[in-house]
């Protein structure tokens, strides 16, 4: 999937779950955000990626692209480091739901994710889509509505 349907991933499943733990939605929302395109980092040609070149240069070359960054080991590295050092439980919820929409909806292409990384095992959907294809545009806009329809409740139940 491209960045903009991760980014707009992230804020659904955020407000989504903002809704049903009563969460702050602000905090949620940015920290879905960062948690979407944080397993991208493998990539360089990614929005995170040309942000840490470096990093991400680095990192695709010891692991390659969707592997240990999609994986279900990178999740809990990343809950330990958030419960570490981050105390606003919103902000570690976002973080990870941000991060678990970016898998699903990697598991809907066709390359799939290394979920299970060290094993080589690729993991997907039985039916799968082509990145930057009109089904990922359907997707997009679905992603988007749900955007606004959790958003407005999350504001709603906020105020």
């Amino acid at each position: 999937m491209t960045g903009n349907t991760h980014i707009v991933g992230g804020i659904a499943a955020s407000l989504a779950y903002a809704q049903f733990t009563n969460h702050d939605p602000i905090l949620m929302l940015g920290a879905g955000v960062i948690g979407a395109l944080l397993p991208d980092i493998c990539h360089s040609g990614s929005t995170v990626g040309r942000k840490l070149p470096l990093l991400s240069k680095f990192i695709n070359g010891v692991f390659g692209h969707r592997t240990f960054t999609h994986s279900l080991l990178f999740l809990v590295l990343i809950a330990m480091l958030l419960n570490a050092f981050i105390p606003n439980e919103a902000v570690k919820a976002g973080f990870l739901v941000g991060m678990v929409s970016h898998y699903v909806l990697d598991m809907a292409t066709k390359n799939g994710i290394k979920l299970l990384f060290p094993l080589r095992m690729t993991v997907r959907f039985p039916v799968t889509t082509k990145t930057g294809g009109t089904v990922e545009k359907v997707v997009f806009s679905i992603l988007t509505l749900m955007s606004f329809y959790f958003g407005y409740e999350a504001l709603v139940d906020y105020l």
